[in-house]
């Protein structure tokens, strides 16, 4: 009697696409994971940017504003004629930029200046994170 060791063709390719199978559901995750942190990433620096802007409002007397260009995927400090700050969301993150308003200004006060709430919704992919704004200027994630 002969004794075979090894594995035939059909054995081979059975297991190969069962490992195809595994690697595309891990990278399927991982490719959702990778969404997830650089949304939450950029919310977190978008809510970062609307505390500096209000900071500054009251540490300077002078209202600021934060100007969301949505076309341009960024958004911009501004006080009187001065860019004090600039967040490039498409370089930096990659995630896509939806807002209700254009504009957010806090008053020396550091209340916001406006008639309206603002909503701002971040996405990549899948992944989206939702930051409101009420007209009085408080940031809620």
């Amino acid at each position: 009697m002969i004794r075979r060791t090894g594995s035939t063709l059909i054995e081979q390719v059975i297991l190969l696409a069962v490992l195809s199978g595994c690697a595309a559901v891990a990278f399927a995750s991982g490719v959702r994971a990778m969404d997830t942190a650089h949304v939450h990433g950029a919310a977190q620096e978008v809510v970062e940017l609307f505390a500096f802007a209000r900071d500054r409002a009251m540490a300077t007397g002078t209202r600021t504003a934060v100007r969301l260009d949505v076309p341009g995927q960024r958004l911009v400090i501004h006080a009187d004629t001065d860019t004090l700050a600039r967040l490039e969301l498409q370089r930096g993150h990659a995630v896509r930029l939806e807002s209700t308003r254009d504009s957010m200004a806090y008053l020396a006060s550091g209340l916001g200046f406006g008639a309206a709430n603002l909503r701002i919704v971040l996405s990549r992919g899948a992944s989206r994170d939702t930051i409101l704004v009420s007209r009085l200027g408080r940031v809620r994630r």
